[in-house]
């Protein structure tokens, strides 16, 4: 309180509103530049200085900052006296202003500590390959939340009495609020097994239901995917923990299968050969596992090869380039062995005893007689190479 009414000199020296206006505007601007400037601060000191020295004397301009321009406009505005009045009046004692005081200094230590939870474990754990950044982001949370909670009890111990009365009405109060909003506890609970089950992490490529992309961020409420037409999806947590999720970057590599047509009058075993070579030359196929072909299906115009091959580092676009290339490469292959990629055909066949024809995928039917049916049939037949 000194320090305030050490300031009451101010009001008699800004006697005007509109100069106390400007007073007030100058040392609130000065509090929003320096939390505006606080990171750029925090940082230049890291570079300087330890990073725990950093944190402390950045809170301390902070914090210093903050009660220095609440003085002033206090004492700009004489309402040391108003101050006086309350401490008087409503008797804040010397217990009540350590208790304000040593709360002030616990919040601080709870964020100064908080900061340095989250800088050991980037430090620890950061040189240790079996454990990831979204582990490493999971455990600075819980710490953070742990070291938070722990500061709040202390704070309430500190003001209240009966501590535990209130604590268990508050767990009755949560018991109600908990039956009211069971969607969103679901949504909770479920985002914090994903944290923890690790299905698939920030930067994986997923599919949940009809969705697909790549994951930016994982939250306790929902998971936020950037769709390869570059629109932000996000799914509710409790949505991904009961649908099927197909997660294509998990084991780092993935299948490219292209399907091939080989006109039945081809050799099929050296059409299989000449399309895995063409797929094993590509940059992108990796040689463990081997390119594979193997036959599907007899089509109604062509012999059907499935053309597999792996490539790493799974992403949609590695995927479409990989594909574009083996479908090329196989194309130019085929081109040059002689071999066709036959098109759907349609075949006429006349009917001697009926006197009509018909077609054999169309169904279509006619009267006329056997010369007529032939010669038609002749006409409509494919030319080579049509």
């Amino acid at each position: 309180m000194t320090d305030t009414v050490g300031l009451d000199w101010l009001a008699d020296v800004f006697q005007t509103t509109p100069i106390r206006i400007a007073v007030t505007l100058v040392a609130a601007g000065t509090l929003v530049a320096v939390v505006l400037s606080f990171q750029r601060l925090q940082e230049w000191l890291e570079e300087r200085t330890r990073p725990l020295y950093s944190d402390i004397v950045s809170t301390t301009v902070l914090v210093g900052t903050f009660l220095l321009s609440l003085a002033v406009i206090v004492g700009v505005w004489g309402q040391t006296d108003q101050l006086r009045y309350i401490y008087t009046e409503y008797d804040v004692g010397g217990d009540a202003v350590a208790r304000a005081v040593f709360t002030f200094v616990l919040g601080v230590a709870a964020l100064i500590v908080t900061r340095v939870v989250h800088r050991v474990i980037d430090e620890v754990f950061s040189s240790a390959s079996a454990v990831t950044a979204h582990q490493r982001e999971v455990t600075h949370r819980l710490s953070q939340v742990i070291i938070l909670t722990v500061a709040v009890i202390v704070i309430l111990a500190l003001w209240i009495d009966d501590l535990g009365g209130l604590l268990v009405g508050a767990g009755f109060l949560g018991i109600i609020i908990g039956m009211a909003a069971q969607q969103v506890l679901g949504t909770i609970l479920a985002g914090f097994v994903l944290m923890f089950a690790r299905p698939f992490e920030i930067g994986d490529w997923i599919e949940v239901e009809d969705d697909q992309g790549i994951v930016t961020d994982i939250s306790i409420i929902n998971t936020r995917i950037r769709s390869f037409d570059g629109e932000y999806i996000m799914i509710p947590n409790d949505v991904v923990a009961s649908e099927v999720v197909t997660n294509r970057s998990k084991r780092g590599r993935i299948r490219v299968e292209v399907d091939v047509g080989v006109d039945y009058a081809a050799d099929v075993e050296r059409a299989s050969e000449i399309a895995q070579s063409a797929v094993d030359g590509l940059e992108k196929s990796l040689e463990a596992p081997s390119p594979q072909v193997v036959t599907k299906s007899l089509g109604d115009s062509s012999v059907l090869l499935g053309v597999r091959f792996w490539i790493d580092k799974p992403s949609a676009r590695r995927h479409a380039e990989a594909r574009t290339a083996a479908i090329h490469a196989i194309k130019a292959e085929f081109e040059e062995a002689g071999i066709k990629i036959p098109y759907p055909q349609r075949e006429l066949a006349g009917r001697e005893e009926t006197g009509g024809f018909r077609i054999s995928e169309g169904h279509e039917t006619g009267t006329t007689d056997p010369q007529e049916s032939s010669e038609r049939e002749e006409r409509m037949r494919p030319q080579e190479g049509e």
